[in-house]
């Protein structure tokens, strides 16, 4: 069957939950079925098991706030674990009650009014912002990589606001480098629109590295590759950022994390400097592929020749050597 993949097993003894019958295992395991069938990537649903793994070592899936709390101080105080880490971890625990409320196995799922009272409050204590470059050093940024994948990569991070999962899924065919256009794969739930742009800057190192890819015969339909041939991975794409960041000054390693330029960075720069270009909020919205909560979000629709000619028009023009 299709989703095979995603029956894990879990070494924990079985445990009966309220009136049912199933265990938790065979809940943790019905739950990731789930996603699959609700078409999550793979790596989503790898995060909800690591997740669930553990808090389920320590306790119940009948777990009360009191667990939760215990929970929180053994993540963050503990452990040692990050604010977003921490965030992760009960984000997935919100994803599986919902999971458990929908099969009636509890009543109500009690992480999001958890997370309101005890972690968001935390998390807003720290004021801290991702750190924001202006286009001269992006500019700087980009023209520092001597490698031509790794321009590539960070002129599509630039240019499209992409995340780095959907930059590292990406294969040769999702690109149409006559239409200057990528269309990414299905699979993140955030996303709704999967159809993304990109200018003249972008498409003149595109083409060079789609070029190069067919001289040298890579067989791999990925469309950025790792040392060792296969589909470059989430550890490299970060290590290759932060690495040139570095070395501008841009991130500092032990830093706080407006002193960090990571992956993410790019897509803090792509969305904030079209907002200060003019770029009407809507249309980044649309191009940041953000899912559609309000009903005027649902129902303004923007046609793809509106949004192609917005996008040309507002995103940042960098001078990158070419």
């Amino acid at each position: 069957m299709k989703y095979l993949f995603y029956y894990f097993l879990i070494d924990m003894p079985d445990l009966l939950v309220l009136e049912t019958t199933k265990n938790e295992i065979d809940l943790l395991d019905s739950f990731l079925c789930d996603c699959a069938v609700r078409n999550f990537s793979p790596r989503t649903i790898a995060s909800y098991k690591s997740h669930l793994n553990y808090f389920l070592q320590f306790y119940p899936v009948s777990a009360s706030t009191n667990d939760l709390k215990d929970f929180l101080v053994l993540l963050r105080d503990e452990r040692g674990l990050s604010v977003s880490t921490v965030e992760n971890y009960f984000c997935s625990l919100s994803t599986f009650y919902e999971f458990l409320v929908w099969e009636r196995v509890v009543k109500e799922n009690i992480i999001p009014s958890f997370r309101k009272r005890y972690i968001r409050y935390y998390k807003e204590q720290r004021h801290e912002e991702r750190q924001l470059i202006n286009l001269e050093q992006m500019k700087w940024l980009i023209d520092s990589a001597v490698d031509l994948q790794i321009k590539t990569m960070f002129l599509v991070f630039a240019k499209t606001g992409i995340r780095r999962q959907e930059l590292i899924d990406l294969d040769r065919s999702d690109v149409y480098p006559k239409k200057n256009m990528i269309i990414l794969k299905n699979h993140h739930f955030k996303r709704s629109n999967r159809t993304i742009f990109y200018d003249e800057e972008c498409s003149f190192f595109m083409n060079h590295w789609i070029k190069w890819r067919y001289n040298h015969n890579i067989n791999n339909p990925a469309l950025f590759i790792g040392p060792q041939g296969g589909r470059i991975c989430r550890d490299r794409v970060y290590t290759v950022t932060t690495e040139h960041a570095e070395k501008l000054g841009f991130h500092d390693p032990a830093g706080k994390l407006e002193e960090k330029f990571t992956p993410h960075c790019f897509r803090h720069f792509f969305t904030t400097w079209l907002r200060r270009a003019g770029c009407p909020r809507e249309y980044v919205q649309e191009l940041r592929g953000d899912s559609r909560k309000e009903a005027i979000d649902i129902y303004h629709h923007i046609t793809h020749d509106e949004l192609r000619e917005a996008y040309m028009k507002y995103v940042p023009k960098l001078g990158i050597k070419m």
